[in-house]
């Protein structure tokens, strides 16, 4: 099969609306999350996320297009803008017209359907925002990239909740590498910071709390204290393109998509099996994809949610995907703890973790752990409270969301 590499990229997050900005927050240790202005928050047990901050739409796109456009769909075509110009494509219809867009998005315009539903039930069908539709559904991102920039290649949105990304990334990863496509568009977006969505997580107590005074704090995967997931949103884009054709073009390349695994635990609407078999399995599948073995990985970006469930059957996962050799030689963190958990965006943003720890040998932070919860089988490293300098040849990606989804990729070093 056909060689994948990574041409261009784009991210808005709540640490920078550029890979710049971001990757600059996570090497200084920098926090995403504070208190939420989108709504009046005062009547909710959750008081803090990860917003984006400073964003305007009208820098990447026409102000009256952007008025018809979702938050999550807003960020995407933001993202997507980013990630044509750095890969150097933009304007040049011979290869966008045969560009495909891949993205996850786990839910869409979820602050549409609240305000629509709201505004029919106060004033009636004849109020109902007539753009409703054309707004929440998941989509509706990737067709928005499509008419702003002039791709014409197959457009598809993937959803399976927090591992939408990663599996989309999969998705373009083997359409590029089988021959169906020689460039596709790929990440995920999504934004659900509003009332609606924050009580959602609230009742299902998956959120944190009790950290108002210093929401900085909240996020802390793997430590004894942690307590629930901040909730964050956005969208990471990148560029997947095959290797000759890049080459051909002089296009600049940041790494290799070496390998895509996935698989279901089929144990639990939300929470992990906590034996770890069955989400390994995207692990182990990714690693069979790369034809790599495990000690050849050496950072691994962990989804790492800051709950009680996901860690520890997280740390079981790589465990038994890596052995227990490999998996203590590894070093492993989870930038949650800086940027919040973006949902269906929240593999792509993390890929583009790894891609810039490779480029940059720079081992991320786990932001917060000031605790390690061995007890609780959070036992390995987690690179605590501070980035390492070091070679990294190989980063492993993994994402696991409601449903039992879960999603993993490999990127490595490029070598000719």
């Amino acid at each position: 099969m056909r060689r994948v590499v990574i041409t261009g990229m784009g991210a808005i997050t709540p640490l920078g609306n550029s890979v710049d900005e971001f990757w600059s927050g996570i090497k200084a240790g920098k926090s995403g999350i504070g208190p939420i202005t989108q709504f009046d928050a005062s009547i909710n047990k959750v008081h803090y996320a990860a917003e984006v901050k400073n964003f305007n739409p009208g820098d990447y796109m026409d102000p009256k297009d952007a008025r018809k456009m979702a938050r999550f769909t807003q960020f995407g075509v933001a993202a997507a803008k980013q990630c044509i110009e750095d890969a150097g494509l933009m304007g040049n219809s011979e290869v966008l017209d045969e560009t495909g867009i891949i993205l996850g998005v786990g839910i869409g315009g979820l602050e549409v359907t609240e305000s629509s539903v709201l505004s029919m039930q106060k004033m009636g069908f004849v109020k109902t925002n007539p753009m409703a539709i054309p707004e929440l559904i998941p989509n509706e991102v990737g067709g928005n990239i499509a008419i702003n920039f002039g791709l014409h290649g197959p457009v598809q949105s993937i959803a399976t909740a927090c591992s939408s990304g990663s599996d989309a990334m999969g998705v373009a990863f083997d359409m590029v590498r089988s021959g169906r496509l020689d460039t596709c568009l790929t990440g995920g977006s999504e934004a659900t910071i509003c009332q609606f969505g924050v009580v959602s997580f609230e009742v299902l107590h998956a959120l944190s709390t009790g950290f108002d005074d210093d929401p900085t704090k909240a996020s802390r995967p793997f430590d004894k204290n942690r307590n629930g997931f901040v909730m964050g949103e956005g969208s990471g884009m990148l560029m997947f393109e095959e290797y000759e054709h890049a080459k051909a073009r002089g296009a600049k390349i940041y790494a290799e998509v070496a390998g895509y695994g996935a698989s279901c635990d089929g144990f639990h609407l939300t929470a992990p099996n906590p034996d770890g078999i069955f989400g390994s399995k995207c692990m182990t599948r990714a690693l069979k994809d790369a034809n790599m073995d495990p000690s050849e990985i050496q950072y691994y970006n962990a989804h790492g949610t800051s709950t009680h469930k996901n860690d520890s059957a997280e740390t079981q996962m790589i465990k038994i995907a890596f052995g227990e050799e490999n998996a203590r030689k590894l070093k492993i963190s989870s930038t949650k703890s800086m940027h919040g958990h973006c949902l269906g965006a929240t593999g792509a943003i993390e890929s583009i973790v790894c891609v810039k720890a490779i480029t940059d040998s720079y081992y991320p932070m786990t932001k917060n752990l000031d605790e390690q919860d061995i007890e609780g089988g959070c036992d390995l490293d987690y690179c605590a409270n501070k980035g390492i300098e070091g070679n990294i040849d190989a980063a492993m990606s993994c994402t696991f969301g409601f449903g039992g989804h879960n999603g993993c990729l490999i990127f490595k070093k490029i070598k000719d």
